[in-house]
Parts: C-alpha cells; sequence; structure tokens
C-alpha cells in the first residue's frame, strides 16, 4: 500500500506562516485599543463617523491611525483630504498617509490608480489584503487604531474582528428610524456571536438643528438607537444631529472634528466619545488580556 498524502505544510511554508503571524502580533501589541466601528446598513454615514472619531482622539492628543477596510467603496482617503496621494512603501512594509491632524491612515484607495477603479474580489482577497494592511503597515506605537469596516456583518468586519484582538471593541453606528435600528440589532448580535465587546452605539443624523431658531427637527424620527442601547443592555454614546457643515467638511476633505466648534452637532459628537478617551490604554497594554466576550462595554 501507498503512503497517505501528509496534510501538513512543508517546513519552509510553516515558518513563514509563523513568522508573519509573529509580525502581526507583534504590530498589534504596539497599539494600544482597536475601535471596529460597524454599522448594520450602509448610508448611516459610519465612515463620516470613523473620519472624525479618528481626527478628535488625535486633537485629544492620543496617537492615531485609521484603517479603512471597506474595500469595495473606500471614503476615508476623501473624508481626511487625502485623496490623490499614494502610499508608500517596499515589499516588506507599507508606510501609513499623514492626515493634517497626524492620523496615520491607510485605506486600499491609496494603492487604486484612480478614484473610478473598482475592486472587484471575493472573500480570500479581502482577508489577505486586510491582514496585510494590519501586518506590513507600519503604524508605530499608537494609542487607538479606528477601523473604518463596510456596512453588514460579512468577511471584513469578520477578518478584522479575528486579527486585531486583543483590546477591541465595537462602535455601532445607526440612524434613528426602525429600518436601520433593526440592522443594527443584527450588529449587536454579531458582535455577541463572535465575542466582539461593544463600547456603545451611536445614533447619526438623529433631527436637524434649525440655524434660524435652534429647533430641533426630526426628520428620521429620534430615540431608536437609545432605545436599542438599553434593551441590548451596552451603552449609548450619545445622538449626533444633522449639520450641513458636515456635508461640507467631508467634500472638501476636512473632518469637522479638526477645529473646535460650538455647534450642537460638534457638541454632541465631543461627549460620544469622552467614554472612548476614558480608555486607560497604558493599563491595558501592560496588563494581562481579559477574556473575550466577557463584557460588552469597555
Amino acid at each position: 500500500m501507498g503512503k497517505e498524502a501528509s496534510t501538513e505544510l512543508p517546513v519552509k511554508e510553516h515558518s513563514e506562516r509563523d513568522l508573519a503571524d509573529q509580525l502581526l502580533r507583534d504590530r498589534m501589541e504596539q497599539i494600544g485599543h482597536k475601535l471596529l466601528v460597524l454599522s448594520g446598513k450602509g448610508g448611516v454615514g459610519k465612515s463620516t463617523v470613523a473620519a472624525n472619531l479618528a481626527t478628535a482622539l488625535a486633537r485629544a492628543g492620543k496617537r492615531v491611525g485609521l484603517l479603512d477596510v471597506d474595500v469595495h467603496g473606500p471614503s476615508i482617503p476623501k473624508l481626511m483630504g487625502l485623496e490623490g496621494l499614494p502610499a508608500v512603501g517596499d515589499d516588506e512594509a507599507l508606510s501609513p498617509v499623514i492626515s493634517a491632524t497626524g492620523v496615520k491612515v491607510m485605506s486600499i484607495g491609496f494603492l487604486l490608480p484612480n478614484e473610478d477603479t473598482p475592486v472587484v474580489w471575493r472573500g480570500p482577497r479581502k482577508y489577505h489584503l486586510i491582514r496585510q494592511f494590519l501586518q506590513q503597515v507600519n503604524w508605530g506605537e499608537l494609542d487607538f487604531l479606528v477601523i473604518d469596516a463596510p456596512p453588514g456583518t460579512g468577511d471584513e468586519p469578520m477578518a478584522v474582528a479575528e486579527l486585531v484582538r486583543p483590546r477591541v471593541s465595537a462602535v455601532l453606528v445607526t440612524t434613528p428610524q426602525d429600518l436601520a435600528v433593526a440592522d443594527v440589532r443584527r450588529s449587536v448580535k454579531f458582535c455577541t456571536e463572535i465575542q466582539l465587546p461593544i463600547m456603545g452605539i451611536l445614533e447619526n443624523m438623529s433631527g436637524l438643528a434649525c440655524p434660524a431658531c435652534g429647533h430641533l427637527i426630526e426628520l428620521f424620527k429620534s430615540g431608536g438607537g437609545e432605545k436599542l442601547a438599553e434593551t441590548a443592555g451596552v451603552r449609548f454614546l450619545g445622538s449626533i444631529p444633522i449639520d450641513p457643515e458636515i456635508v461640507e467638511c467631508g467634500d472638501s476633505g476636512k473632518p469637522f472634528a479638526a477645529e473646535p466648534a460650538s455647534s450642537p452637532t460638534a457638541e454632541a459628537f465631543a461627549r460620544a466619545i469622552e467614554p472612548i478617551l476614558a480608555i486607560d490604554v497604558a493599563a491595558e497594554v501592560h496588563s494581562p488580556s481579559k477574556p473575550a466576550g466577557k463584557r460588552r462595554a469597555v
């Protein structure tokens, strides 16, 4: 009888994989806390929240990275004013592109020949790219890495949640109406199933502050995100009103959190990030990792 085929990797491949795994762990150990920004559906302003969250943390004196893993719709370069800039590197490592506020940014948008180029990839290639971004980008030492994931509960958020542990939690973004809240409810269950702690739920586009009188007009209703947070037993980070300035800032590539402002939207966003700023990054880095899934809020 012939010998059965071995299922083990050749020694060289085994060694290369071990080295790659160690490099990934070393990169992640240099990062204090990872914030995975998720939404159950598109159109809720998730990328805008991620860009301004990273910018606000940087303005607060934190060392911040921003990773765009929305492979098919990378909008972070535009939102951060970095559109058209290339990522620089070699076969060993890529250098992140630095924003005006000092945020280290990486996106597939920096690697495409132009902004109209579609990325027609299936799951395995996307997983490989995300791993490369985490493993081969020279992030250096960071207090926070904010990760903008595509909508839903598919390959990209699953890959990130698997690869960036420990010290990771999710920020779930929704709008107030029932349809969006129903989708983010699935995101809550997704986090529970994969044992991903939830930092909190943020309700975006929660009313429009009238520029003339300040009265709040509930265009998409309000309170849906807060009710979901209460039902799910997770922190409610707050409600962000609609503000035309956010649209202008996004189109011009200048995050509205980059400058001090006194608008209701800016004030609401500042309150929303207070629990994140309260994270003791140094204590997390130097203490033993807690088992995943034991708590939802950090």
